[in-house]
């Protein structure tokens, strides 16, 4: 597997850097692809898939924005006939639990011919702090459409760590691993607890969805982003995916990582010193 350069579709998201950065550190080659890398990834054109897939066998793959949008099949599909047609011969595709998109995603990619893993996640801690709603947190108020629904959010690190044991260590092959983190939070809860952590109060204020989309609209979000956020809070967080899975620990033999580690990691890294800031000053 070494001898080809491992593919990594997403080289600036959540997870597709941190796969890279440990596959690297493993000794082995990658091809990191964006919209901004040469050879070029778009999932909005085609015609850049080939030139970056040429001479890879084995790709991690992250589909821009989210599966759960209309174009993500489509797009899925004919990405795996040109991979499969350019030499490609094992896709590992990252998932989204309880949407519907991303499970007719699933279904193109384990009747393509080539074997497959799929690694199904839940929402990530990184969300609070290298996402939309980091804004928020460092204003020192998280404003969302979501009420007490649970989730049982996920370490990006932990996905990477199953990533790249699917990628690189035998007997994973055509496997399917649910990843979630090893308790279920409300938005609320969890911004208690980063309140705690932080020892300065973050306050958590539930908008209706409506009210939500219309400020977006106003902010100027595009509106398959405006769609995308309807769908996630409105049908994702319906309570479908509150239950915790064993995926982390069918794929590494450990634990997922609690909220707890990952708000300590998180301070450390400085991300979040504004919010400290402004209360000793």
């Amino acid at each position: 597997m070494k001898k080809s350069p491992i593919l990594i579709v997403g080289k600036n998201g959540k997870t597709g850097a941190r796969v890279d950065q440990r596959l690297q550190a493993l000794g082995y080659a990658t091809r990191a692809v964006s919209r901004s890398t040469t050879p070029v990834f778009d999932w909005d054109n085609p015609a850049t898939w080939r030139s970056a897939i040429k001479g890879t066998t084995t790709a991690y793959v992250t589909y821009q924005p989210d599966l759960a949008v209309a174009d993500a099949e489509p797009a899925i599909k004919e990405f795996v006939r040109i991979a499969a047609e350019s030499g490609l011969k094992h896709i590992v595709l990252l998932s989204g639990r309880g949407e519907q998109g991303a499970q007719r995603a699933e279904e193109v990619l384990k009747a393509s011919g080539l074997s497959w893993n799929i690694v199904r996640a839940s929402w990530f801690y990184q969300n609070f702090s290298e996402s939309f709603m980091l804004e928020g947190i460092l204003a020192g108020e998280l404003v969302l459409p979501a009420g007490d629904t649970v989730e049982p959010f996920i370490d990006a690190d932990d996905i990477a760590d199953v990533v790249v044991a699917v990628l690189t260590r035998p007997g994973h092959t055509n496997k399917l691993y649910e990843v979630t983190g090893p308790r279920a939070l409300s938005f609320a809860e969890c911004i208690q607890e980063i309140s705690d952590a932080l020892g300065r109060a973050v306050k958590y204020t539930r908008v209706p969805i409506d009210g939500y989309i219309n400020a977006m609209r106003e902010d100027g979000a595009p509106e398959d982003l405006q769609w995308l956020l309807r769908e996630l809070f409105t049908v994702v967080f319906d309570g479908r995916n509150c239950n915790v899975m064993p995926g982390v620990e069918e794929a590494l033999g450990r634990p997922a990582t609690d909220f707890k580690t990952y708000l300590q990691k998180t301070i450390e890294s400085g991300v979040w010193n504004a919010v400290m800031q402004r209360e000793s000053a």
